[in-house]
C-alpha cells in the first residue's frame, strides 16, 4: 500500500502564496513522475505541473511564472509553490504519483496514486 498525505491548503486573499507539500509513504520501489492536478466546480481535473525524476518539469499556462514545482527524492516529497494567486485558482489540487510499487508479488509493479485532495481559495 501507498500513502499520499497532502498539506498545504487553505483560504489565501488574491496575490498571495501558498505552499503544497505531498508526502509518499509505504511500499515503494521508485517513483517516477510527480505532479499537482485541480479540480474547480464544474470544471474536469486539469493538470497544474509535474516534475519528472531527473527534475524536468511541465507547467501548464495558467500557472507559468507564478507556480513552481520541486521535489525531494529522499522524502518521497513533491512541492508547489504558487505566488501571485488569482480567484481563478480556487480549486481542489491533487498530487499524483507515479512509479513501482511492491504489491504482492517478488517484483515492483507500475502504478499510479492520487492524493485525497487540498482545497485552495482565492478571495478576491
Amino acid at each position: 500500500q501507498v500513502q499520499l498525505v497532502e498539506s498545504g491548503g487553505g483560504l489565501v486573499q488574491a496575490g498571495g502564496s501558498l505552499r503544497l507539500s505531498c508526502a509518499a509513504s509505504g511500499s515503494i520501489f521508485r517513483i517516477n513522475a510527480m505532479g499537482w492536478y485541480r479540480q474547480a466546480p464544474g470544471k474536469q481535473r486539469e493538470l497544474v505541473a509535474d516534475i519528472g525524476s531527473g527534475g524536468s518539469t511541465n507547467y501548464a499556462d495558467s500557472a507559468k511564472g507564478r507556480f513552481t514545482i520541486s521535489r525531494d527524492n529522499a522524502k518521497n516529497t513533491v512541492y508547489l509553490q504558487m505566488n501571485s494567486l488569482k480567484p481563478e485558482d480556487t480549486a481542489v489540487y491533487y498530487c499524483n504519483v507515479q512509479g513501482e510499487f511492491y504489491y504482492s508479488g517478488r517484483h515492483p509493479l507500475l502504478d499510479a496514486y492520487w492524493g485525497q485532495g487540498t482545497q485552495v481559495t482565492v478571495s478576491s
